[in-house]
């Protein structure tokens, strides 16, 4: 007898080992999502460690754009450590952004270089400057939430990007929402499972296929499918609760979403498990 799930694992190989996956260049035909200039509109910012970073934790930013009318502001706290590629990772990145309707902010011209935790215990005047940089930002735009890397992921940027952020909004003296995510490393203590629907995880593929030399390097385009189903299984038991029924969606992303109250942050006392069809803004109660 044959093994029944060969096949399976078969197409599994097949969509992970795909060599004709369309790049930004085959994208040109797609339609980019309207940007939202509401000048009232709740804000939603993106503090991504890298050009990328963006897609990859965008599904909480994306649903609250798309369902729930805020306006989502995407800052590249970097650009890159390669000096060469940053204007061509700037182009790549502008190109995800129009593609999902979200705005784009440089830190500073090139972006922000040495965001890592030794330069925050070995340099504190380098450091205030770039916090004063996110914290003038942070003032400028006000947003209602927050979205960046968790204190552990592992990059010493991802890592140094958490630590920025939480500084400015303490110089800033700025309450909010906050999404804390994960890539390189699972936290402690997520609470929050937000679910994305078919169009919206494509779009989100689609435009980390616009970043083409980082997924031609490593193709993690056609692994994020495979990330976010993961993700379902993982936040069924540390988002749901220990022997929750599992969610009958395909595709989820993780954070962690806390307040920050203006000069810390509170830990949550909530857990959220937000379906495809369930109201995005439930998470922010």
């Amino acid at each position: 007898m044959s093994n029944p799930y060969l096949d399976l694992v078969k197409s599994h190989d097949a969509l992970l080992q795909k060599a004709d996956a369309p790049l930004f260049s085959d994208l040109a035909g797609l339609t980019p999502s309207p940007v939202n200039t509401d000048a009232d509109a709740p804000v939603v910012m993106i503090f991504a460690p890298h050009p990328d970073d963006e897609c990859i934790i965008g599904a909480l930013p994306l649903r609250l754009g798309r369902e729930a009318g805020f306006k989502v502001i995407n800052v590249a706290v970097t650009q890159g450590s390669n000096l060469k590629r940053q204007p061509e990772r700037w182009a790549e990145l502008k190109n995800a952004c129009d593609l999902l309707g979200w705005g784009l902010l440089e830190t500073i011209p090139g972006g922000l270089m040495s965001v890592t935790t030794k330069t925050r215990d070995s340099d504190p005047v380098a450091w205030a400057e770039k916090v004063s940089v996110v914290a003038a930002l942070i003032a400028e735009h006000k947003p209602a939430v927050c979205v960046f890397p968790h204190d552990n992921d592992y990059h010493s940027a991802h890592i140094g990007t958490h630590y920025l952020v939480v500084d400015a909004l303490k110089e800033a003296g700025h309450e909010c929402v906050l999404g804390l995510s994960e890539f390189w490393r699972q936290m402690d203590g997520p609470n929050a499972l937000i679910a994305t629907n078919n169009v919206d995880t494509a779009d989100l593929i689609a435009a980390l296929a616009c970043h083409v030399e980082e997924v031609r390097r490593n193709p993690y385009h056609l692994r994020l499918p495979g990330w976010m189903a993961d993700n379902v299984r993982r936040g069924a038991e540390v988002c749901g609760g220990q022997g929750a029924a599992a969610p009958t969606f395909s595709f989820g992303t993780i954070y962690k979403v806390a307040r920050f109250n203006g000069s810390q942050i509170e830990e949550p006392t909530q857990k959220f498990t937000i379906s495809d069809s369930d109201d995005i803004k439930a998470v922010l109660a």
